[in-house]
């Protein structure tokens, strides 16, 4: 049994786990905005050094911590900030997907 649509605040019928065109336009609204006034990658510390690190410690844990596939990213199990101490403490990073990472993240960044 499907769910019902759902009516979004333009009106539109959307499908049930869909997003409306209006809501998909607010989101990256909102994202231009915030990548606007963030400073660049390379900035944060993300680096040719930080790369190098990256590369060793995904050697090192191929898999990712949640789901257990093959591993992309390394994230800072606590935010860093700009804390370079915190930045560079390996007991801080953890191997993850693209998947998990982003949904994570974007839990945290959300406050759920």
């Amino acid at each position: 049994m499907s769910k019902p649509p759902h009516i979004c605040t333009c009106g539109q019928i959307v499908p049930h786990g869909e997003r409306c065109a209006c809501q998909i336009a607010r989101t990256r609204a909102r994202n231009k905005r915030h990548d606007a006034n963030r400073p660049s990658a390379a900035k944060r510390g993300y680096n040719r050094a930080w790369r190098a690190a990256r590369d060793a410690f995904l050697k090192l844990f191929p898999t990712c911590r949640r789901c257990g596939e093959l591993a992309t990213t390394v994230d800072h199990i606590t935010p860093h900030r700009g804390d370079d101490r915190l930045f560079w403490d390996r007991t801080n990073w953890q191997s993850l997907c693209t998947s998990c990472h982003n949904r994570h993240k974007q839990r945290q960044e959300c406050g759920k």
